[in-house]
């Protein structure tokens, strides 16, 4: 559908064969804490499908600056878009930068499904999403070997530098939706 939308659903069989699938089942003990059980970020990846518990817990932060609490409704799945769809879309969509903030006692438990570039595709924007009028907005690249180098400088401790970069990236979607 989101293909559809975007008027690119001819590569609909490229996308999915050029995807990987991880399930993730997490639980977070409950807490009254104000600091973040799972620090604000965006996902590398291109969706997350997300089915959770009746447990408050999810928030995330629109285009102000404001943290909104997603309320997990009976039934249903939280689709939140990873920078690698993103780029994917040159900028069409933007990714879902969220948190955990536990604030009740009792424990959430989620299940994700998150949708990973194969290694070695380029994700890049299709020559469709690109024009005179909006250029290229991201430097096409290799998720895994992305996702490699953010592992190596985290097992350094270099985590300074991986804020940086995110704080960067950060500011320069911000910068490039501005533009649009």
């Amino acid at each position: 559908m989101i293909l559809e939308t975007f008027g690119v659903e001819k590569y609909v069989d490229e996308f999915i064969d050029s995807t990987n699938y991880i399930l993730k089942v997490m639980k977070y003990e409950g807490s009254q804490s104000s600091k973040p059980s799972i620090r604000a970020h965006s996902d590398q990846n291109l969706l997350t499908p997300l089915y959770q518990n009746e447990v408050n817990g999810l928030e995330i932060q629109n285009k102000d600056g404001e943290w909104i609490n997603v309320k997990p409704l009976p039934n249903t799945f939280f689709v939140m878009t990873g920078e690698s769809l993103s780029v994917w879309l040159n900028g069409g969509l933007r990714s879902t930068y969220h948190r955990v903030m536990m604030k009740v006692s009792k424990a959430r438990c989620c299940v994700g499904m998150f949708a990973t570039p194969r290694g070695g595709y380029q994700v890049k924007a299709p020559k469709e999403l690109v024009d005179d009028k909006i250029g290229l907005l991201f430097k096409p690249f290799d998720c895994e070997e992305f996702l490699g180098f953010y592992s190596i400088h985290a097992a350094r401790g270099d985590l300074e530098l991986i804020l940086r970069l995110i704080v960067m990236s950060k500011i320069l979607q911000s910068i490039i939706y501005v533009k649009q």
